[in-house]
């Protein structure tokens, strides 16, 4: 029998002005076991255990399957057992999670060596915004752009002393939703803003110039009309910078907010959150600078 163990991280995107481009890793995993078994058969812990749909019709092992196919020619019956804790339609990447996992499994099950960038340019066909999928691999803070069918990025290692406080809000927040209230097109002024800003950000990560992240984060583009959706994102954005936070931006395509801070505002962001919104889930985490991490298990 052979099974395979695999851990990978939440991640926030766009990260403001950096549209399906920027994003980072967090300390929050899924972790997905898998084993060859003489039938086919599936066990879900944490989010999504109570939706008996995802027993027939998932993601993971539909990618898993079609992958494994390819590579061994064959077709196989596994014993899939995932145990989730990154939140479902909340801006953490909980879909490129799957897609990443269940390529690099695949591989593995097949006996085909894949290095991380063959992985994330598998993951490129099932999601084409690098800003997600790329933290997810590599872990860290992620520069991204997508060139004739391939991923070209740049990763920054995040240190222990900033911390992550990530708001997530009690009711999702779909992505097809939140596209359409963006604009169909920008004007040049718009356009230098975002990407002197996206420029910036860039910089201040790579420099670990923390004081400098509130200038580089702020977006003309698409964050406003998206927190428009959700009145709550707003006041959450007042208070965290109010109270230390270095960045405050929307994860992804919400509803999830994502803020940055040095490690001892932490607690006191948290609770001024918490005073305010006590039905939202506020959570500090560290950063994850390793993406996923696959185990043979026998």
């Amino acid at each position: 029998m052979k099974s395979y163990k695999i851990k990978i991280p939440a991640t926030s995107a766009n990260l403001g002005p950096g549209f399906d481009s920027l994003g980072l890793a967090i300390s929050l995993y899924n972790e997905i076991h898998i084993k060859t078994s003489t039938y086919h058969s599936v066990s879900i812990k944490g989010e999504g255990a109570q939706n008996v749909r995802l027993k027939k019709n998932n993601m993971f092992i539909s990618i898993f399957n079609d992958i494994y196919r390819e590579l061994a020619g064959k077709k196989d019956t596994f014993r899939f057992e995932f145990y989730n804790n990154i939140p479902f339609a909340r801006g953490l990447g909980s879909s490129s999670a799957v897609i990443v996992s269940a390529i690099a499994c695949a591989y593995e099950m097949a006996d085909v060596k894949a290095d991380k960038k063959t992985v994330l340019n598998r993951a490129l066909i099932y999601e084409p915004h690098p800003d997600n999928i790329t933290p997810a691999v590599y872990g860290g803070f992620v520069s991204s752009v997508v060139e004739n069918h391939m991923v070209h990025t740049l990763k920054k290692d995040l240190p222990s002393y900033v911390k992550a406080v990530v708001v997530i809000p009690d009711r999702p927040m779909s992505t097809t939703h939140s596209r359409s209230k963006l604009a169909k097109s920008f004007s040049m002024q718009n356009l230098v803003y975002n990407i002197s800003r996206a420029s910036f950000l860039s910089s201040a990560f790579f420099s670990e110039n923390w004081e400098m992240l509130k200038v580089g984060s702020e977006d003309c583009v698409h964050q406003n009309q998206r927190m428009s959706i959700m009145s709550e994102l707003k006041e959450i954005q007042k208070i965290s910078l109010e109270n230390g936070a270095l960045m405050s931006t929307l994860s992804g395509s919400g509803s999830s907010f994502f803020n940055l801070c040095y490690e001892d505002d932490a607690n006191k962001i948290q609770k001024a959150l918490k005073e305010v919104f006590e039905d939202f889930r506020i959570e500090i985490f560290d950063f994850d600078n390793n993406g996923y991490i696959i185990k043979r298990l026998s």
